[in-house]
């Protein structure tokens, strides 16, 4: 082999492995969070590609008609995609947690700003999508990502996918994620339904009682004595059902 067939050849491996891993970190929580600059974010993958390259089963050798290149590009970016936005849909479980416990507890303000959730999102929101993108890298968390990405190629060979498995997982994650974060936030709900329940008793004994003034403040104090207590347990839950999912690509 030439000096230059084998440049070519590294070359198109590095491109095909950036083609999964690039588009894996551009959605993958912790990696692909808004606040870190695109330039940051670009070369974070550059390096780390050009870093597991020797690990993965790419072949080196190049196709030789220029339709079977753009298809096996096409299938690693679509599996990329398909991991990052799997385990940003697991993710979103925190946004719809906080979303409610910011309704229920009267926390929730419009005007808010929306770390890395949904526009008009809560604050509790943003603190529980901070908060779990700061427990991914204290736990080490991060490792096991990259560590799945690689056995991502056990799962899935190079130029192979199955379109239908693929759309099941991902229909299955987006219900786990629902669970997940009505799981998080049923405290908050009962603690609603019990503290609306006693105002109405409440005001339904003493009409003249202002219920609006009393209950938005023992709500909010409610909501954040129950937050500051059950963060912990949360915190710990999401990230055993992420790092679940991660170990699903057989490490």
């Amino acid at each position: 082999m030439s000096l230059d067939s084998f440049v070519t050849s590294l070359v198109f491996s590095y491109i095909v492995v950036f083609a999964r891993l690039g588009s894996a970190l551009l959605f993958m929580p912790a990696f692909g969070e808004v606040q870190i600059p695109v330039r940051a974010r670009l070369s974070f993958a550059v390096v780390l590609c050009a870093a597991l390259l020797p690990m993965t089963p790419v072949q080196a050798a190049m196709p030789s008609a220029p339709i079977a290149v753009a298809l096996l590009l096409a299938v690693e970016i679509t599996i990329g995609l398909w991991i990052g936005l799997t385990a940003r849909i697991l993710l979103s479980a925190l946004q719809f947690a906080g979303f409610q416990a910011g309704q229920v507890s009267g926390l929730a303000n419009a005007f808010g700003p929306s770390f890395g959730s949904f526009e008009g999102a809560t604050m509790v929101a943003t603190l529980m999508l901070i908060t779990a993108v700061a427990m991914i890298f204290i736990t080490d968390t991060h490792h096991i990502i990259l560590r799945a990405l690689l056995s991502s190629y056990e799962v899935f060979p190079p130029g192979q996918i199955i379109m239908a498995d693929m759309t099941d997982q991902l229909l299955k994650a987006a219900g786990h994620s629902l669970y997940i974060g009505t799981a998080i936030a049923a405290p908050f709900f009962i603690m609603g339904v019990v503290l609306n329940l006693g105002m109405g008793l409440a005001n339904r004994m003493m009409p003249q009682l202002p219920v609006f003034f009393v209950a938005a403040p023992l709500l909010i104090a409610s909501g954040l004595l129950i937050l500051s207590m059950a963060m912990p347990t949360i915190l710990d839950y999401y990230i055993s059902e992420f790092r679940t999912w991660l170990g699903g690509f057989k490490f």
